[in-house]
Parts: C-alpha cells; sequence; structure tokens
C-alpha cells in the first residue's frame, strides 16, 4: 500500500499533468480513428475541462500578479508566430518545417464547421480557456520544476536551471509540429515569463492572449492552417 507520502506525490502530479495527459490522448485517438470534428472537439474540450475540475482545482491560479505586462507578451508570442508566414510568403513550405516528422501545415477542419458559429465559438472558447490551463499546468508548472528535482513540489516556480529551461522549450516546439521553430521562440519566451514572474497565473495569461489573437487572426484572414 502506498504511504501517505506516496499517495500526496501522485496527487501533485495528476494535478499538473492528468488535463494534458487526456488532452494528447484525444490527439493519438484522432490520428489512430479518427471521428467527425464536430463530434471529437466538443467531447476533448468536456473531457479536459472534466480532468481540471477533479485533478487541477487547487493547483490553478487565476490571479495574475503582472496582468497588463503578461497581456504584452502574449500579444508578442502571437506576433512571433505569424511573423515569418508574412514576412516570407511561402516560408512554411519548407521541407524543415513539412516532412514525415512534423507533419504538414494543414488545418483538419472542414468547409462546413468553417461556417459554424457554434463550433468556432467552441473552439476558440477551448483554444484561449482551456488549452492555456493545461499547457501551462504541465510545461511551466511540472515539467521545468521536474526536470530540476522529482520531487518538482518543493521546487519554486520560475526556478532556473539551464536543462529545465531548454529542455522544456525544445519539448514544447515539437510539440507543435510544422511550427517548431516559432513554437521553440514561444516556449522560450514563456520559459522567461515564468522565470521573470514566479506566477503560474501570469503564463496562463499570456498564453490565453496569445491563443485569443490568433484565433481573431485565423477567423479574420482565413489562415486556417493555425488550427491544426
Amino acid at each position: 500500500m502506498p504511504n501517505d507520502s506516496g499517495r500526496a506525490a501522485a496527487r501533485d502530479t495528476l494535478a499538473y499533468v492528468a488535463p494534458f495527459a487526456v488532452f494528447i490522448l484525444f490527439l493519438a485517438w484522432r490520428q489512430a480513428l479518427p471521428l467527425d470534428p464536430a463530434i471529437e472537439y466538443p467531447l476533448r474540450a468536456a473531457a479536459v475541462a472534466a480532468a481540471i475540475l477533479v485533478f487541477s482545482r487547487a493547483a490553478v491560479r487565476l490571479a495574475p500578479v503582472r496582468p497588463f505586462a503578461s497581456a504584452l507578451m502574449g500579444i508578442a508570442v502571437f506576433l512571433v508566430w505569424i511573423g515569418p508566414d508574412l514576412l516570407f510568403p511561402g516560408y512554411r513550405s519548407h521541407w524543415l518545417f513539412q516532412n514525415g516528422i512534423t507533419g504538414s501545415a494543414a488545418t483538419s477542419l472542414p468547409e462546413d464547421l468553417r461556417r459554424s458559429c457554434a463550433f468556432l465559438s467552441a473552439r476558440v472558447a477551448g483554444s484561449v480557456v482551456l488549452v492555456p490551463v493545461i499547457e501551462e499546468l504541465f510545461w511551466r508548472g511540472w515539467l521545468m520544476r521536474y526536470l530540476i528535482s522529482p520531487d518538482f513540489v518543493r521546487v519554486a516556480l520560475g526556478a532556473f536551471a539551464p536543462l529545465s529551461f531548454w529542455g522544456t522549450a525544445v519539448l514544447f516546439a515539437a510539440e507543435h509540429g510544422p511550427y517548431w521553430d516559432v513554437g521553440l521562440l514561444a516556449g522560450i519566451g514563456y520559459n522567461w515569463w515564468m522565470l521573470r514572474t514566479g506566477s503560474l497565473a501570469d503564463c496562463i495569461l499570456a498564453h490565453a492572449v496569445t491563443n485569443g489573437c490568433l484565433a481573431a487572426y485565423v477567423l479574420h484572414s482565413g489562415r486556417w492552417e493555425y488550427w491544426l
């Protein structure tokens, strides 16, 4: 039988990892057994929201200490994200970004869902509300600290170690497939902001602003490839 400290460690890990794990499992399911996005996306959002409520309520902090600066940080990351494609048309078609490992910069959304107000509202809400929470819990809240010490709860948010900082940034980049280059810069930016603020809430806010700006840009420009 696990002792009290073992149960506490498992509970702490689940708080930071479980919602992201549910998210990744749904992405793997989508690859192995494709579903209509109109069904798959609401199911994924509901499962992730449930994981946050069940496991992560105590870990999520929604009171940023530097809200204005965090919002500016989010805007800066958004500009970094779209900048290369605006400055260098055709940039993303290079084999470094679209290949058998990274995949292709093409949306999986069918035409009818691109015209569905209900679906697009849910998609924007998921990217602005859910994704920043699960990703910041996992990347900045858990992995950055776990790479310093497996007893990660004893490591302060925003603690620095080279492997922790750069390892998290590289893995964050890998998660973003054909956008790995800007994903790396975004990961460095968010990691740096965690070091500056020591606040998970500020990183969640910055990430939410980035995703909100990107959602507005996708809907306005029709650049659906940003929503893989």
